[in-house]
């Protein structure tokens, strides 16, 4: 008789057993382990389009704001169902500013809800992120992004212009079917019906009324009972600038920073700047973050431009070179938000979120990453209601994880600019001591450099926002069973 591996003769005495291969499945291991991981590469391109669970109780849901945040909340919420209206002030949409990343915790999500076909003419994936020292340029730390972001997280690291990311978030919106209106003012909410009143005097009802109208927003101090807490000042300000990559190509000093899509941060005491390219390449970012006490009514425009130079002055010989090509400059306060008691309304029928909710300074660049993380984490606690008489209950649930993510992300970000702005001395060597290994390629367990650290790096970008609040919707249903 023939035997196989998977079949062989087992004599015990005379019982003969035939005895089969018994195999542990590739794809569920019960003990933690990273031993599959090198399985990722068949599966290491972005995420595709997911069909969403179709939502059982479809809601008309007013989106107010058409930012970055409000739009990405209503793509979130439409491909589920619900029927979305957006009102923004504004009588022409546009984003100010210039460069912003899409970390892939929100690429992620972006790809999977579609938008990712509008975004891909205008992005740039950079290679890795470089960190360097304010005096000469030297390389302080390095985190690899590509492939490694792809590979562990599903998804690529952006860097866009805002503009580029916003009409990208607005054409999918509409291919949706989404109604935008704009130059619609919102004078004032009913938090009960819910509604709202327009300027032109229109009044709009429904179901839900989401409130997406950033750092001022006026719908905050009605969710908190007449106390607002608008974010506060951190002592930080931030120039932000672009420069013509062809000013740049000409001068070898400085066109290396061309070779590569990439990002580059040079540290020092109390500053830092941060730069990349954007506009598929043709343009080159710049951050200039510093510390600065003053009143933003004393800041001068007119002046702007010759007092980020002082700002810098004594820098990277190399990186000055560039700061005098800039042109222009705008200069922003960076503000906080404090922590909130709620997010929702009293009658459970109006929330913030976004900006609103938990402005945060740019240092883990996440600002944007969460508002996005908020649309997806609500679209999705909604769709797996069978009742409206849930919707209280779903919203809440929205709250206790959401909170939690934005809290932890504004301290993360606060830390950076701890980390990165020590004055020379004995804290600054033993930072950068740390990022010598993923400098020079060797393995590690800890980094100063929160983007390479395993830690930080898996809670920031493993994160998956839609996964997390369902796994919270599940958890308070099993409590609740008898």
């Amino acid at each position: 008789m023939s035997q196989t591996l998977e079949e062989q003769l087992l004599v015990n005495g005379t019982n003969h057993q035939l005895a089969k291969r018994i195999q542990i499945p590739l794809n569920m291991p019960k003990h933690p382990t990273r031993s599959l991981q090198f399985l990722d590469e068949l599966n290491s391109q972005p995420t595709k389009v997911t069909v969403p669970l179709e939502a059982k109780v479809k809601l008309k849901i007013i989106v107010v704001g058409a930012g970055l945040g409000g739009l990405a909340c209503t793509i979130a919420l439409a491909r589920r169902g619900h029927e979305v209206v957006v009102y923004e002030q504004t009588a022409v949409l546009g984003e100010v500013g210039a460069g912003i990343q899409i970390p892939s915790n929100s690429a992620r999500l972006l790809h999977s809800w579609g938008v990712g076909t509008f975004l891909e003419p205008h992005v740039v994936e950079p290679n890795g992120m470089t960190f360097r020292r304010w005096e000469d340029g030297s390389t302080i730390g390095y985190t690899k992004l590509v492939p490694d972001f792809r590979k562990n997280f599903k998804a690529p690291y952006y860097v866009v212009h805002r503009a580029h990311f916003h009409d990208a978030l607005y054409q999918r919106a509409l291919e949706l079917g989404v109604e935008v209106r704009l130059a619609s003012r919102v004078e004032n909410y009913d938090l009960s019906k819910p509604s709202l009143t327009l300027r032109s005097g229109e009044v709009i009802f429904a179901d839900l009324i989401v409130a997406a109208d950033g750092v001022k927003s006026a719908a905050r101090k009605l969710v908190l009972e007449g106390e607002d807490k608008p974010p506060q000042p951190t002592g930080f300000a931030a120039y932000r600038a672009t420069v013509d990559v062809e000013k740049m190509r000409s001068d070898p000093a400085i066109s290396w920073l061309l070779e590569k899509p990439s990002l580059n941060i040079w540290i020092g005491e109390d500053r830092h700047v941060m730069t990349y390219t954007i506009a598929a390449g043709k343009s080159f970012n710049m951050v200039l973050s510093h510390v600065d006490l003053t009143d933003p009514s004393t800041w001068k425009p007119e002046t702007a431009i010759c007092d980020m130079r002082k700002e810098f002055s004594g820098w990277d010989p190399r990186l000055v070179k560039i700061i005098n090509l800039v042109e222009s400059t705008l200069k922003w306060p960076l503000m906080m938000g404090t922590e909130l008691k709620t997010w929702i309304a009293p009658s459970k029928k109006v929330l913030i979120m976004g900006d609103a909710a938990h402005p945060m300074v740019p240092y883990m660049s996440q600002g944007a990453a969460m508002a996005v993380e908020d649309g997806g984490a609500l679209a999705t606690v909604l769709s797996l209601i069978s009742d409206p008489e849930e919707i209280p209950r779903a919203l809440e649930v929205f709250e206790a994880e959401r909170m939690k993510r934005s809290v932890q992300m504004q301290q993360a970000s606060l830390l950076n600019g701890t980390l990165w702005h020590f004055p020379d001395g004995p804290e600054q060597r033993l930072r950068d001591e740390s990022m010598k290994p993923e400098v020079e390629g060797r393995s590690f367990s800890w980094s100063a450099n929160q983007w390479s650290d395993p830690v930080t790096q898996w809670w920031a970008y493993g994160y998956d926002a839609e996964e997390a609040v369902e796994a919270a919707w599940n958890d308070r249903n099993a409590s609740k069973d008898p």
